[in-house]
């Protein structure tokens, strides 16, 4: 399965402090997510004329903006690879999601982040931590393992330009490409 380098992201910010609540996406509303992002290049168009001619054509038939990823939040204390109640609960809609036949043919990356606190090589095991935290809780959700990978990134790619913001402190699941 090829997606090119357009793989979608389902950032999960880390977050201390949220009490127990509904998740914040649904089940449905994530397999309907990643099944219509699945079929991205599906379609291609070949323009003949010049370019200006092109850009116009192309810029009369685009649609609407896209949702670049869907956000759940999950709360994880600082220094810590521990899933809280909220955590739990919005995984919980993760793997129902995971486990829909629309979505049975996806894999995925679990990518996991850390802030700037602490050395480079602590904050990728932390990472690597965090990443499996998840993918555990996945697998003993019914998910297959097969379908996800756990990866430490440590403090790459900060989603805030604070390095030590705790939206940092993250999980990301990405459709794998591979």
């Amino acid at each position: 399965m090829q997606l090119g380098n357009s793989a979608l992201v389902l950032a999960i910010a880390l977050v201390s402090g949220q009490a127990f609540a509904d998740p914040l996406q649904k089940s449905e509303d994530i397999v309907k997510f990643f099944a219509g992002e699945s079929k991205l290049g599906a379609s291609r168009g070949i323009c003949v004329g010049s370019e200006d001619e092109c850009k116009s054509k192309s810029e009369t038939k685009e649609a609407p903006a896209k949702q670049a990823g869907l956000d759940m939040l999950v709360n994880f204390g600082l220094d810590s690879a521990e899933l809280d109640a909220t955590a739990r609960a919005e995984l919980d809609e993760f793997a129902k999601a995971l486990k829909d036949s629309r979505l049975s043919s996806l894999s995925f990356v679990v990518e996991g982040y850390t802030d700037a606190s602490g050395t480079v090589h602590y904050n990728e095991g932390l990472s690597q931590r965090r990443a499996r935290s998840v993918t555990a809780f996945l697998t003993s959700s019914g998910v297959d393992a097969a379908r996800i990978k756990a990866i430490g990134m440590g403090e790459k790619n900060p989603r805030s330009p604070d390095p030590y913001d705790p939206v940092n402190r993250r999980v990301e699941m990405r459709i794998s490409t591979q």
